[in-house]
């Protein structure tokens, strides 16, 4: 199941299709479907998110947190929609757009990728794009 919560934010509207892309992007990753909570919040929220949790004191557009029992994927993906305004306008982007980047990059979090190092993002970036294509 996954859901979607706002927290300190106004909602937005997430469409049945993007939910459909998101678990196509899990059964294509091999996986099952768990208990996924998207938790969308302010830059505040997500900043003392990362401050208590993984002391880490700056501003990101996401965070992870993997609940994720063999192939059942579940986790909590906070995600702070001002910072996804920020970088799509940052990088001539609709805000659409770079929101499911934002989605897809945690489900890939979950299904096992990494993006610490150069070669880890080099291949978290290529999955991205390849799952946003399937959404053209």
């Amino acid at each position: 199941m996954v859901q979607y919560f706002f927290e300190q934010i106004n909602a937005i509207e997430i469409s049945e299709s993007t939910t459909i892309w998101l678990k196509t992007i899990i059964l294509n990753e091999n996986k099952k479907t768990g208990e996924i909570n998207y938790i969308f919040c302010d830059d505040e929220y997500l900043l003392q998110i990362n401050r208590d949790y993984l002391q880490h004191d700056y501003y990101t557009d996401i965070i992870t947190f993997d609940y994720v029992k063999g192939k059942t994927i579940s986790g909590d993906i906070f995600v702070s929609l001002p910072r996804i305004s920020d970088n799509a306008s940052t990088h001539s982007k609709k805000f659409e757009d770079e929101l499911h980047r934002v989605l897809a990059h945690g489900i890939l979090h979950l299904c096992g990728y990494k993006d610490k190092t150069v070669e880890e993002e080099k291949e978290m970036r290529s999955k991205e794009d390849f799952y946003l294509a399937l959404r053209s």
